[in-house]
């Protein structure tokens, strides 16, 4: 079998893959420290977010697609949530086994409250960049995701 050789273009992209599994356990630590004196891990705190981002009550299944994210890891957390009186579920009118994920007001003030310890802390970090930088990271991060997306339904691994 021929041995395909990487190109210069692969050989960065691998660089920033690494990078990138490197900056999102990082980052993942840091929102657990972040977040811990409310109750709540990145995993939560993410979920929570992904609730208070949807234009209307989803079901788990919605939040794990939206999120990109394992459904049956979203069901859990989604669980763990509602035990602590951060989420609710309500009847959904077009499924009736899949319910819709619904903040409380609990939920609300402890997302706001993750909210108020994140603000000042991204603004610290973002100073060390130029917005231009961030935003041309963004495009790259966005297109490179569109990419593995497109793979992922053409039956390629993720």
């Amino acid at each position: 079998m021929k041995k395909t050789k990487r190109t210069r273009a692969g050989t960065a992209l691998t660089d920033l893959i690494l990078g990138m599994f490197r900056a999102n356990n990082l980052t993942l630590a840091w929102g657990d420290r972040l977040v811990a004196p409310l109750g709540l891990t990145s995993a939560r705190w993410q979920i929570l977010g992904a609730i208070v981002a949807a234009d209307r009550p989803q079901p788990v299944a919605w939040l794990a697609r939206d999120l990109g994210a394992n459904r049956q890891n979203v069901q859990r957390i989604v669980n763990d949530l509602g035990k602590e009186g951060l989420i609710s579920f309500e009847p959904n009118p077009h499924h009736r086994r899949a319910q819709l994920v619904v903040l409380t007001d609990k939920g609300q003030r402890t997302y706001d409250a993750a909210i108020s310890l994140y603000d000042p802390q991204v603004n610290a970090l973002a100073d060390e960049f130029t917005f231009e930088d961030i935003e041309i990271a963004g495009r790259v991060m966005t297109a490179l995701r569109k990419r593995l997306e497109g793979d992922e339904g053409a039956g390629g691994e993720s």
